[in-house]
Parts: structure tokens; sequence; C-alpha cells
């Protein structure tokens, strides 16, 4: 069972109980390096090319599938 319940209440009025945050609170103590989990050519290219399709695809952007072009 989770261990930091939180008392919120609904729009309704009812009092519910809900998770609270799980995180450790603090400053990370060295930015993330994504360069460092990638070990050879080949996995940084493929990492780099679903980005770019990620971001700059006409039919997609980002993880939803838009309508309208931005």
């Amino acid at each position: 069972m989770a261990k930091n319940l939180e008392e919120k209440r609904l729009f309704s009025g009812e009092k519910v109980k809900v998770v609270g945050p799980e995180y450790e609170p603090g400053i990370p103590d060295k930015p993330h390096c994504w360069r460092a989990k990638i070990h050879d050519r080949e996995e940084m290219l493929k990492y780099l090319r679903s980005g770019e399709r990620y971001w700059f695809n006409k039919e997609w952007y980002g993880s939803e599938k838009r309508k309208n072009p931005a």
C-alpha cells in the first residue's frame, strides 16, 4: 500500500485519498548525459533519427497525430 496518501476533496465535496509525490526532494548532483548511455555510432544515429521523426514529421507531432499542421 502507498505510504504517502493525501486526502483531497472532489468537486462534489467528497473526500478521497490519493497518492502524493513519490520523488526524492533535492537538486540533481550532475546534469543528465544521454551520450553516456549510447555506446556506438549506430545507436546514436537511431536515437537522433527517432527524435527528428518525433518533432519534424508532417504526419505526426510528438506522440499525437495532428489534424492541422503546426
